[in-house]
């Protein structure tokens, strides 16, 4: 299931979540350079985050595969700032592309409620939370971890609290066909988390290209710190006009 759109208008132009899209985009255009070698893996073994690297587990001067017949060679000195930065890089075109469409359907209603500053906030918060969670599943990982994913996921957690029953339309594949359907938010987001969740328990520790728990816990935190993070007079003003319309909120 891929999402197109959701039935939830926003009450003012989502310019913090449009910032985040421009910054991916401009990153991938002047660090990454549109995806092209050898500027693509530069970027994300310079700016990725590495977590044996950043937790002191490497020795200074150590090789580690970096792609068909390539080798990396890491300084061993721990990076912090690649906790920031790898939010800002991805592997591939289509990597970036899916994850700031799913950042633009669920994000903006996000932002708000939120407001701009504490959405943006609420952001690299999340991105902070995703990278811990998946430094924690592997720590001895020399494989950078990019993307902005979980951060994203944050705001999906988010979205989930806020709007459940919010109408998502989606595409479905059945077989060689494709249909569209629309169903309730909590659905749709309550089956990515599960098959997040699943894969991440299925793949094992330094095996897979997908960093599943980061996804995991970017969503678990943007579930969790929403309350924190909502601007209660926005939020107020959000399901005022929204719950008179349809009865798509509930209580947190």
């Amino acid at each position: 299931m891929f999402p197109i759109r959701d039935e939830n208008p926003t009450t003012r132009a989502s310019i913090a979540t449009f910032l985040i899209v421009a910054a991916n985009v401009l990153v991938w255009i002047f660090v990454q350079r549109l995806g092209t070698h050898p500027s693509l893996l530069e970027s994300i073994w310079r700016y990725g985050l590495v977590p044996a690297e950043l937790l002191g587990r490497v020795e200074p001067g150590a090789t580690v595969p970096a792609g068909p017949g390539l080798q990396a060679v890491l300084d061993g000195v721990p990076k912090p700032h690649t906790l920031i930065t790898s939010m800002f890089m991805h592997g591939g075109w289509l990597h970036l592309a899916m994850n700031l469409w799913f950042l633009i359907v669920f994000g903006d209603n996000v932002e708000d409620a939120m407001g701009r500053i504490r959405f943006l906030v609420f952001y690299l918060v999340c991105g902070l939370a995703a990278a811990a969670a998946q430094i924690l599943s592997h720590p001895g990982s020399t494989i950078p971890m990019v993307g902005a994913s979980g951060a994203i996921g944050g705001g999906m957690g988010a979205y989930l609290k806020l709007y459940p029953f919010a109408p998502v339309h989606m595409l479905v594949w059945v077989g060689f066909f494709v249909t569209r359907v629309a169903v309730p938010a909590f659905f749709m987001l309550g089956y990515w988390f599960v098959i997040q969740l699943a894969a991440g328990l299925l793949t094992p520790a330094g095996r897979g290209g997908v960093a599943f728990w980061a996804h995991v816990g970017g969503f678990a935190a943007g579930f969790a710190l929403v309350g924190r993070f909502c601007n209660p007079h926005r939020l107020a003003r959000c399901r005022g006009r929204r719950g008179r319309a349809r009865g798509w909120l509930v209580r947190m």
